[in-house]
């Protein structure tokens, strides 16, 4: 019967015809495509669709359609393009109650061609951006028909998924991706997809695969049981939901921009132990490791994806850099203070000896022309020069002398005198007491600062952690 074919082929197909070589020339037409899907089964189960089978009616009212996906391996996790490349073995089936096995057949094999000629669900799958049909010596498809009249195709590809990411977490994000297979013709009353319960995800030992490790990803595949529609057209259509979950290994991350920002951060506290009056030193210190943490933050910016806003891990480099900038900050008020210390010492030291000749100095003398006529002067020669000597007898020359005396030796700041005037020596004499702490020769400054910027960055990181892996968390359950 085979040797029938040919002839019988060249009959019905006038495309085919012979060229050099001995070979033959076909031209796709639906004519020889019909013909030879029959023919090619002519020999086995001699199997011909019914004359009255129509490819444009769906098999029932409402044909249900079962979806069942094996992913076999994640190819890549393309962040810049929102990407995501994922080797599959799709699985089709439904019921078309017109097509019958061949007597004493479990199922029969057609040819992939032959998917032409009957009724097939359009399967659109929303996010595909691409897909490729895999092939070693033949495309990976198959059409198998069964004797309880099932129709199941079979397709090993390697598709493209949209999936649209928002790396504000970054690097504690979790990116969920929804995944429809859908009918962008047939509404929800004439199709209705749904999952299929006996395609699991199968690894090599047989066990079932929902997880898998890639060096910064976790993916994980989870099918969405409860029914969902999708509006667009001319009314409802129904959809099976594949949600795609992308958490990231934080590891890495911990180990090539968390500790070593901390440890520069740890490093800083360190100048406050260096002896201010040192200045290359200290400042060589912080300024090298300011620079270090400026550098690590643009290169984690250059490298990291895009996001709209703010992300977690430049949130945490740029409160280092400015722990960092605040402890050299904190140097330049000391050196500052030991400056300002300096220069006030050399001028109390004057002010203390001009005090000190005041005090020993004689009070002036205010009297009048009658007391001077009036008071008895004595003197006695010493060396050839007239000495006077004063007979105060006064009681309230004496006084005066007294008051004198306790004024010089009083702080200014008690003099009596206008409110505003006292406010403002009062606020100056703080700020000098301020800036004189600040630049004390014993480090009194830097002492509070090497406790006060460890528990402020403790708080911080508790702060910081318990935020986003909250977030995190929300997200992951979303």
């Amino acid at each position: 019967m085979r040797t029938l074919l040919l002839p019988l082929l060249l009959l019905l197909t006038p495309d085919l015809y012979p060229v050099d070589g001995g070979g033959f020339s076909l031209s796709s037409s639906k004519g020889f495509l019909e013909c030879a899907s029959q023919i090619l089964y002519m020999d086995q189960d001699a199997y011909q669709l019914p004359t009255n089978y129509s490819r444009n009616i769906p098999p029932d009212k409402n044909t249900t359609v079962y979806i069942g996906i094996n992913v076999n391996r994640v190819s890549g996790v393309d962040e810049n393009r929102e990407e995501i490349t994922l080797d599959v073995f799709l699985q089709v089936s439904w019921e078309d109650m017109r097509l019958n096995v061949p007597f004493n057949k479990s199922h029969i094999d057609l040819p992939w061609e032959f998917r032409q000629l009957i009724w097939m669900p359009d399967l659109y799958i929303w996010q595909l951006q691409t897909m490729k049909i895999l092939s070693v010596l033949q495309e990976m498809a198959s059409l198998r028909l069964y004797a309880n009249h099932t129709v199941s195709v079979s397709i090993g590809a390697t598709i493209t998924i949209k999936c649209e990411m928002d790396f504000v977490l970054y690097p504690l994000d979790v990116q969920n991706c929804a995944i429809d297979f859908s009918s962008y013709k047939y509404t929800r009353e004439d199709v209705r997809f749904v999952w299929r319960e006996v395609a699991p995800w199968s690894g090599i030992s047989g066990e079932q695969r929902r997880e898998f490790r890639l060096p910064k990803y976790v993916v994980t595949f989870v099918t969405d049981k409860s029914n969902h529609i999708r509006n667009f057209g001319e009314g409802e259509h129904s959809a099976a939901r594949l949600q795609i979950k992308l958490s990231r290994e934080l590891r890495g991350y911990l180990l090539e921009s968390y500790l070593p920002s901390s440890l520069f951060v740890i490093i800083s506290w360190g100048s406050f132990c260096v002896i201010p009056e040192i200045v290359p030193g200290r400042m060589v210190l912080l300024v090298t490791t300011l620079l270090s943490l400026v550098t690590m933050f643009d290169t984690v910016s250059t490298n990291s994806p895009d996001a709209l806003e703010l992300k977690c891990i430049e949130v945490w480099l740029i409160s280092c850099t400015i722990f960092v900038f605040l402890a050299l900050l904190e140097y330049f008020v000391v050196l500052f203070g030991i400056r300002y210390d300096k220069s006030w010492s050399r001028r109390r030291q004057d002010l203390r000896r001009a005090a000190s000749a005041a005090q020993l100095a004689p009070p002036p003398l205010h009297i009048n022309h009658s007391q001077r006529l009036s008071t008895p002067v004595t003197g006695t020669p010493q060396g050839g020069v007239f000495s006077p000597q004063l007979s105060v007898e006064d009681e309230g020359l004496k006084q005066q002398f007294s008051h004198q005396t306790i004024q010089r030796d009083s702080p200014i700041l008690e003099m009596p005198g206008d409110a505003s005037d006292s406010f403002l020596s009062r606020f100056a004499t703080k700020v000098d007491h301020g800036v004189m702490f600040c630049g004390a020769q014993h480090g009194a400054l830097d002492r509070y600062a090497l406790m006060v910027f460890p528990l402020c960055f403790l708080l911080f990181t508790i702060i910081y952690w318990t935020t986003y892996l909250s977030e995190a968390h929300k997200a992951m359950h979303d």
